[in-house]
């Protein structure tokens, strides 16, 4: 099993399909899921359809994995003020490949690509810009530090 460090870049979306017909402008922000880990995006205020981040996210891998399940999901939220966020639409992205390909080859860019932004019932409302770095670690059982895990750092119990 190799350990590794997936770094997800979150460039922008165009085109979202807002969900507050009269109180103006979205707030969108972006929550990603990396099996049991979670990164929340910053909430870019005012900037409804077409939000621009340039964020960056680092996710813990383990290749191969028990569960054989190499999905990022995206979910695409609006932040409201005085009730509860609202689902704008969300994207799955397979990473299997650049992660074998990074294990084989020491590391795999995959540069911003742009993926399909659905709702639930799948019918699509936007899309939204992602890059990828996947870097194996050099031993095995790499203890992470904390920078390395995006602030989180990783429990010894």
């Amino acid at each position: 099993m190799v350990n590794g460090i997936l770094e997800v870049l979150l460039v922008d979306a165009r085109g979202l399909q807002g969900t507050d017909f009269w109180a103006g402008q979205m707030d969108p922000y972006v929550l990603i899921q990396y099996k049991s880990q979670e990164r929340k995006s910053s909430v870019r205020r005012g900037e409804g359809s077409n939000p621009v981040w340039n964020e960056k996210f680092t996710f813990r891998v383990e290749y191969p994995g028990a569960d054989d399940q190499y999905k990022l999901f995206l979910r695409i939220m609006d932040k409201d003020t005085f009730s509860a966020d609202d689902f704008v639409g969300e994207a799955t992205i397979h990473l299997k490949d650049i992660i074998a390909m990074g294990v084989e080859n020491g590391g795999a860019q995959l540069h911003p690509n742009k993926y399909s932004v659905v709702k639930t019932d799948q019918t699509y409302c936007g899309e939204i810009k992602v890059g990828f770095t996947f870097t194996p670690s050099a031993e095995r059982g790499l203890d992470l530090n904390e920078e390395e895990l995006g602030g989180w750092k990783q429990s010894g119990f």
